[in-house]
């Protein structure tokens, strides 16, 4: 994590505070689990409150209470219950769990423990993008490495309590970042999003109640367990509780994950970060990952948590700052999304099956400067269609930079067509080619 000298009261590492440490994803350099040893001394719905309490949302993007999600799970139905952990991070500027994974993969197990008891799953499941190679073998490691100590398996801490743990890798699908698409992958099935009801709370993995979150969002848990529901909730804004892996890249000077508070700035994270690379200024940037709607200066100052960026027409997502500055085109960067939406899209919708493809046509016509000013009418008309219209969020995502783009930058994307081109000399954009 970056960060030194007088920015350390801003960062908060906590999920971060041992990544520079050369044995920081052994057991040795972690710890013994004694947050974990402490939950499995608490009745379950203690542990399920406390995290209530301390006012944790999901890190995965929505942001939906995880207490919460936790305490939907029925008791007493005769069930197994399951815990997935979802680490198919996969989305274009998104990049915490990755790293989260490599550096510190023992708060995700010691995470997992807390939470199969606090939800009475005696089975959990890390499913990983299979690209991951590296991140792979780092779990298998370290989940290794628990089972050995015997922090997994059978009479956990002598508590009675039994817990398996699978590493499953993916096959590489953007689409099995949905939670019930990678339940049905799961399963051996091919993945597509499930229609809901039923939630998987109620028929998850095996169509029995499972609680599917986000890296983050369970490699937290630890700390509030172990720091108190109260220290957790000290941090953040009143409504978006604590801290958060924030995910720099693009044209910053120090790209990297910036650990702080849910509520900070750009503007403040970019003062850590040394700003924009030399002789440039941003142009716009994306608050939570390509599916949110993009940014550009004039919100270099909105709190960079769920409400204040919803109140502005955005969402905070992953936290996934993609920075773009002034040599950056605009119509050229959607095309790379909306190319990218088109080729995740499971096929299983209409809409986004179709949409996304028209979408990727008209913006290869628009960037090569042979559209007209009806067509920024047809891409807008064709994201309303996909918008709230498709099974899983992959479409609604696809829409973002769609309608974002159009609203700040429209005169950019009338220029294409007036001058029969793109205005903009792609080799600047890269960070090579304008030295």
């Amino acid at each position: 994590m970056e960060g030194a000298g007088s920015v350390t009261t801003t960062l908060t590492p906590v999920l971060t505070a041992n990544w520079d440490q050369p044995n920081s994803f052994t057991l040795e350099g972690y710890g013994e689990y004694d947050a974990a040893r402490t939950a499995l001394g608490m009745d379950p719905d203690a542990v399920i409150q406390a995290v209530k309490d301390s006012g944790l949302r999901g890190r995965g993007g929505a942001g939906f209470p995880t207490g919460m999600k936790w305490g939907f799970i029925p008791q007493g139905d005769g069930k197994p219950h399951y815990l997935v952990v979802n680490a198919d991070e996969s989305e274009p500027g998104t990049c915490k769990d990755i790293p989260l994974m490599m550096a510190n993969p023992h708060a995700l197990v010691e995470g997992i423990i807390i939470t199969s008891y606090a939800i009475r799953a005696n089975h959990a499941f890390i499913y990983v993008r299979g690209e991951v190679l590296h991140v792979i073998r780092r779990l298998h490691a370290a989940v290794r490495e628990a089972y050995e100590k015997g922090y997994l398996g059978n009479d956990i801490f002598g508590s009675g309590y039994d817990l398996e743990l699978v590493v499953h890798s993916g096959a590489g699908a953007y689409i099995c970042g949905e939670e019930t698409a990678l339940l049905d992958s799961l399963e051996g099935f091919r993945g597509q999003p499930r229609l809901k009801p039923p939630f998987p709370a109620v028929a998850g993995l095996y169509a029995s109640p499972t609680v599917v979150n986000n890296v983050e969002s369970i490699a937290s848990v630890p700390s509030i367990i172990g720091n108190g529901a109260e220290w957790f909730a000290g941090m953040g804004t009143e409504k978006s509780k604590g801290f958060g892996i924030f995910s720099l890249s693009g044209h910053v000077t120090r790209p990297g994950q910036y650990e702080a508070p849910l509520g900070i700035t750009l503007r403040e994270l970019l003062d850590m970060a040394g700003g924009i690379r030399a002789g440039h200024q941003i142009k716009f940037w994306t608050p939570g990952g390509s599916s949110t709607p993009i940014f550009t200066d004039e919100h270099l100052d909105v709190p960079l948590d769920f409400e204040a960026v919803g109140a502005k027409g955005s969402m905070l997502g992953t936290r996934a700052l993609q920075i773009f500055d002034d040599t950056t085109c605009v119509v050229r960067t959607v095309l790379r999304w909306t190319e990218f939406y088109a080729h995740e899209s499971c096929g299983k919708c209409t809409p986004c099956r179709e949409g996304t493809y028209w979408l990727k046509q008209v913006l290869k016509r628009l960037e090569k400067g042979q559209g007209n000013e009806e067509d920024l009418s047809t891409i807008t008309d064709i994201a309303d269609n996909i918008l709230g219209r498709s099974f899983c969020a992959l479409g609604d995502g696809a829409t973002s930079p769609i309608h974002s783009s159009v609203k700040y930058f429209r005169e950019e994307y009338l220029k294409h067509f007036e001058i029969g081109g793109c205005p903009f000399d792609a080799k600047k954009s890269t960070l090579w080619g304008d030295q």
